[in-house]
């Protein structure tokens, strides 16, 4: 059965900077190699062989990618890069300390911005502005991939992410709001031959011995 696995980059430096993001192109911190890696591992002991893997034109995503390939001893997996499946543009909102810029706008104002649909911020995209590149990217490059039987890795970003996920799971807007991928936490998706989903599991990592 075609498999899916969706996986957020690990933490970058702006992630551990508390800043927004967006289209910055910044590196992964230590942390967020560690999290790509154990990424990789969990997916190792599931047993999976991938065919063909996908990420944006970030840095963060692609070395995420390849850490897990590499994990998975495939690192010359065929790989396409493409700025459709980018983390949503912040506009405005790029580069800044998130907590400054709650307590300039509002908590509730910023988590609007965040996570709602179809509400941007100051120059930039909302979720639905970035499905509106990352849903038409997905179902004429990624989908006939899994129609043809192959097993597909995703390594994309939080936002880019979420608008694939709302899509497959079906969330409405409301749903939505409270939708948050974890860095490095790979979900899985399998699929009959007609691409019903048959099941839907997150390989969160588990919480260390006390």
């Amino acid at each position: 059965m075609p498999t899916l696995v969706l996986v957020r980059h690990g933490e970058s430096q702006w992630n551990l900077e508390n800043r927004f993001t967006g289209w910055v192109d910044v590196p992964l911190t230590d942390k967020g190699q560690k999290e790509a890696r154990a990424a990789g591992e969990r997916l190792k002991a599931t047993g999976i062989r991938l065919d063909v893997a996908y990420t944006s034109a970030l840095q963060r995503a692609q070395n995420t990618l390849r850490i897990i390939l590499e994990v998975l001893g495939q690192p010359a997996l065929p790989t396409t890069k493409d700025e459709a499946l980018n983390e949503r543009h912040y506009g405005d909102l790029q580069g800044l300390d998130k907590a400054e810029t709650a307590k300039k706008f509002g908590d509730d104002q910023v988590k609007i911005w965040r996570r709602s649909y179809d509400i941007a911020p100051p120059n930039g995209e909302s979720l639905k502005d970035t499905a509106a590149r990352t849903l038409p990217y997905f179902e004429s490059k990624i989908l006939p991939e899994l129609k043809a039987g192959r097993n597909v890795i995703v390594a994309a970003h939080g936002n880019s992410l979420r608008s694939i996920v709302m899509h497959l799971d079906k969330l409405t807007k409301e749903q939505v709001l409270e939708l948050n991928l974890g860095t490095g936490v790979p979900i899985i998706y399998k699929f009959d031959a007609g691409l019903k989903i048959l099941s839907r599991e997150e390989l969160a990592a588990t919480a260390p011995a006390r």
